[in-house]
């Protein structure tokens, strides 16, 4: 590849970075506002507390019952602090398991909304069992007896996208990166320089458009010409359509089918020569 394609490349790639970070962009509260009708959230996870960076309720989609599982970032400085830079810590995933358990229990559809830099990585979230909790999830997503749908739609960072990942469908928003490490970190990490964010965005091949021809994710949801953030009613009816084409599709499997599903989903990732 050429400097000049690789330079292209770059750009695009963090052309979508800046996108799904861009501040006015919709938060999983506005397409839930915008989506589901009938929102009731559940808070704390039954053990140390509540936290705000995972948003999780019951809602309805189109007069169906659902379970909306999202993360949360904040809009304004007090909001940041607040969901802590959407960034959960182990109680947020213990309280999304939580709920995920309970849509099992009802037969409720789980609805997942990824937007986190990643997992908080702080030591109070250590000492609780971060990586623990994470785990878990991922266990427990895999074997959940209802349909799952994932959705990113801003920022899917590593582990702490991934531990609400674990869907028989998995989308992403047309801006949204997801990847394992951020490019600004992978960029410290490789060549010792945070300042070659926008190589290591493309090296890292976290756009949708990439990940759809890598079959890590299923389908790109369109949005407006310029982002999100510019229509985001227009962007809500774009992942609205898609969920409801998607919970379609999956409800005519059987609750033994949607777990060999997701299994044979993810066992699929990575390979490459039959």
């Amino acid at each position: 590849m050429s400097e000049e394609s690789s330079g292209a490349l770059g750009s695009r790639a963090w052309q979508a970075v800046q996108l799904a970070r861009h501040p006015k962009r919709p938060h999983s509260l506005d397409y839930i506002q915008k989506i589901f009708t009938e929102f009731e959230e559940v808070h704390g996870d039954r053990a140390f507390g509540d936290d705000a960076a995972i948003v999780c309720g019951f809602a309805f989609l189109d007069g169906k019952p659902v379970m909306v599982v999202a993360e949360q970032k904040g809009r304004d400085t007090k909001q940041k602090l607040f969901r802590n830079f959407g960034m959960p810590k182990p109680e947020g995933y213990r309280k999304a398991i939580r709920v995920m358990q309970m849509a099992a229990k009802f037969k409720r559809p789980v609805i997942t909304l990824l937007d986190t830099p990643g997992a908080y990585p702080g030591i109070d979230a250590e000492e609780r069992g971060q990586a623990e909790a994470i785990a878990r999830n991922l266990r427990e997503m895999a074997r959940l007896p209802v349909p799952v749908i994932c959705v990113c739609i801003g920022e899917g960072g590593s582990g702490g996208a991934l531990a609400l990942g674990v869907g028989n469908h998995v989308f992403m928003m047309e801006n949204a990166v997801y990847s394992v490490i951020s490019p600004e970190s992978c960029a410290a990490i490789i060549w010792r320089d945070s300042a070659k964010a926008e190589l290591a965005a493309s090296a890292l091949r976290l756009t949708a458009g990439d990940l759809v021809g890598l079959g890590i994710v299923d389908g790109v949801i369109s949005e407006p010409p310029e982002g999100a953030h510019t229509d985001p009613e227009a962007a809500a009816r774009s992942l609205k359509d898609r969920l409801r084409q998607s919970l379609s599709e999956l409800a005519a499997m059987t609750d033994d089918e949607l777990v060999q599903h997701r299994y044979e989903k993810f066992r699929r990732m990575g390979t490459f020569v039959k």
